[in-house]
């Protein structure tokens, strides 16, 4: 019973549009008026100053990681763990608090993956950094992160976490489907612009 009532709550938790929260509460743009119109962290940097788009990004890495950890401290069962890690994200992406609207789940992906498997979570995320830093694109280094963490999984042989980096994959790629065809034409413009 705990259990399913944890899965719920991490849904509530993740569905927090906290990029929204905290710019009505500054008395800022609405980010999703401007910009890429979306209330992910990057979006709220261009839009409302890097100050307020930095303390998204950590409160929505933070969902991921508090939603996970709570979870590993009652059950280490594999599979709970990773319909917890699904349920706060997908309360990201699509949250019942903004009719179903929602970021594009990259923050809370890393909040995520920091509580299923650390180091290779933070191995990835250096390269995520890397390839923003180097090519300026934060959905390029979106996809990097969440493509190299099955291959992650299958090299340390964590085949218990092979389905939920995948799902979670395939879920932070079909958020960012308009980025993959820009980036594919040549199009997409640096995080400083438009992400």
């Amino acid at each position: 019973m705990l259990t399913i009532l944890w899965l719920g709550m991490s849904y509530v938790i993740g569905a927090i549009p906290f990029g929204l929260v905290l710019t009505k509460m500054r008395g800022l743009p609405d980010p999703r008026l401007h910009g890429s119109k979306n209330m992910g962290a990057t979006n709220v940097a261009r839009v409302c100053g890097t100050g307020c788009g930095a303390t998204v990004l950590v409160l929505d890495i933070l969902k991921g990681l508090f939603a996970v950890g709570v979870a590993s401290s009652f059950s280490e069962s594999w599979l709970f763990l990773s319909l917890t890690a699904l349920a706060v994200l997908l309360g990201h992406m699509y949250s019942v608090f903004v009719n179903g609207e929602g970021g594009k789940g990259v923050a809370t992906t890393v909040g995520v993956f920091l509580g299923l498997t650390f180091w290779p979570a933070v191995l990835a995320l250096i390269v995520c950094l890397t390839v923003i830093k180097l090519g300026g694109f934060v959905s390029l280094g979106s996809l990097v992160l969440v493509t190299l963490m099955p291959i992650f999984m299958l090299l340390t042989e964590n085949f218990n976490l092979l389905p939920i980096t995948l799902v979670i994959m395939a879920l932070v790629y079909s958020r960012h489907k308009d980025n993959i065809q820009r980036l594919a034409k040549g199009e997409e413009q640096s995080w400083r612009t438009c992400a």
